[in-house]
Formats: C-alpha cells, structure tokens, sequence
C-alpha cells in the first residue's frame, strides 16, 4: 500500500510520515527532497511555484510511487499535491497530461489529506526555522487547494488533534483496506 500524505505547507506531512513511518515500519520518502534546487531556491525567495516548476517533481514522485508499488513495498509520500491534476500525475505520468479520462486510482494507493484552518497551519509555519518555504507563501498555497474528493481513496483527517490520535486513525484505515495475506 502507498499512502501519500498531503496539504498546504506546514500542516505536518513530515511529522505524520515520521511517526508512521516509525509505527509501521514503512519507508518515508520526503517529497520536499525531491524538488529540482532551482524551486528550492525560488520558493526560498518568495515566489510560489507554477505549474511548470512543479511538473518535473510531480514527475519523479511517480517515478517513486510506481517503484513502490511494482516491488510490492508498503511507503508513505509526502507531498503537498495541492491540485487535482497534481494528484493525477503522480498516480499516472506523463499520461495524465495527454489524457482526458485516466484510469480509476489504484485500490493499494491512498491519499492522507492533513486538513486545517489558516490560521493555525500560519502560526506554524512562521515558527518554524531552517525551512525554504515561508509563511508569507502559504496564502498562495490555500489559493489554489483543491481537495481531494472521495473517489480520489482520500481519508481527511483533522490536524487540530493530536498526531497521536490523527495516526491511530491511519492505522484503523489501513488494517480496514489492507488485504490479508493468504492462508498456506
């Protein structure tokens, strides 16, 4: 199973795959690490990123998610997959950009939707240090969410809970979804 947790900037994609990833013994492959330095370095400027900047990361993290899936492997992505064709490129390639009508998602691939108000996912971003992304760029990323819809396999969950209880809620999923291994 793959489990690409995402949201706006700071709503704690990276604490929640560290904590799974931990609990459940799954590989975390941290998205941020995936963007080319060039929108490193305009993000760390002030300036969001086009749909154009993006392509190339949404690119590789397909290229990550299809080796996962191809080995069999259980993993966490992280990514903040803020539009809807976002999330059809990391699940379909290059074509969800040629295509009209793709295939339905994957029933192994799920989609972890960190949801919260302004407010408190800003307060967070302008507290934390060493991060390129700055709080005067989260607006930009509120502009154009467009979140997931139940057909995308998306569970929302809550980030004004715990991260404690916001896994738990992880894991009843995934025992929900994940198949059984077969009986000798």
């Amino acid at each position: 199973m793959i489990y690409i947790i995402m949201g706006v900037s700071g709503c704690g994609k990276s604490s929640l795959g560290a904590v799974l990833s931990e609990k459940l013994g799954w590989t975390l492959h941290e998205g941020d690490n995936f963007h080319p330095q060039e929108n490193v370095e305009k993000m760390a400027r002030g300036e969001p990123l086009t749909d154009e900047d993006r392509l190339p990361w949404l690119l590789q993290l397909h290229e990550v998610i299809q080796r996962e899936r191809c080995s069999g492997s259980d993993a966490l992505v992280t990514c903040s997959a803020l539009k809807r064709h976002y999330r059809w490129i990391m699940l379909h390639g290059a074509k969800a950009l040629d295509q009209d009508i793709l295939p339905p998602i994957a029933p192994d691939v799920f989609f972890l939707f960190l949801q919260g108000d302004y407010s408190l996912i800003h307060q967070r971003v302008a507290s934390r240090r060493g991060h390129y992304m700055k709080a005067d760029l989260l607006h930009s990323q509120f502009d154009i969410l467009e979140p997931p819809l139940e057909e995308d396999n998306v569970l929302t969950l809550d980030i004004s809970r715990s991260i404690t209880d916001v896994a738990i809620e992880v894991e009843k999923h995934i025992i929900k979804f994940k198949p059984s291994p077969a009986m000798p």
